[in-house]
């Protein structure tokens, strides 16, 4: 074999090899599925627009628009400078809590003017799984789940539902721990 056709080989192999690592590492986003029981359903990473697609829409929209914000505590969010910490926020479309909580947080997340791009939002399956594994390290075992994150490490959780009866409540005693 000649040298330029062993190189050609050499450099064909190497950018198939780094191609196919690249790949690996792609996280898919705004993924949806469809199931015999549940319809459709997101997994993995979500934008907030997604939660308007008719599927969801038909939940999401009537619980935000009916959700009244504790605007105190919203603003009380504001002054402990809320926007310096970053959220994971863990759901199941399938799910009646998620149906409930997830509107509810996003007009929370609105109201206190936080960067939507900071809100890490994953949809997993009835198994609490998602296509990248997401909820392997935070252990995730019901939903919805949302993570206060400070510097890259979980400060609070909030599961289910708060225990104060206001998410807005409980995110500030997280933030004020």
């Amino acid at each position: 074999m000649n040298k330029f056709l062993f190189k050609t080989y050499l450099f064909a192999g190497a950018v198939a090899v780094l191609a196919s690592c690249s790949n690996s590492q792609k996280t898919a986003a705004n993924k949806e599925i469809r199931t015999d029981t549940d319809g459709m359903m997101l997994v993995g990473r979500q934008s907030q627009d997604q939660l308007q697609k008719p599927s969801y829409a038909q939940w999401y929209n009537p619980e935000y628009d009916r959700y009244n914000i504790d605007t105190k505590t919203v603003e009380e969010l504001k002054k402990n400078n809320f926007r310096n910490y970053d959220i994971i926020a863990f759901m199941g479309t399938w799910c009646s809590d998620s149906h409930r909580e997830v509107p509810r947080f996003m007009k929370i997340m609105e109201a206190a003017d936080y960067p939507q791009n900071k809100i890490d939002l994953i949809g997993v399956n009835r198994n609490m799984k998602s296509p990248d594994g997401e909820e392997i390290p935070y252990q995730i075992k019901n939903v919805p789940t949302f993570i206060v994150m400070k510097n890259g490490k979980e400060i609070g959780r909030i599961v289910e539902y708060p225990e104060s009866g206001y998410l807005e409540r409980d995110l500030l005693k997280i933030i004020q721990k």
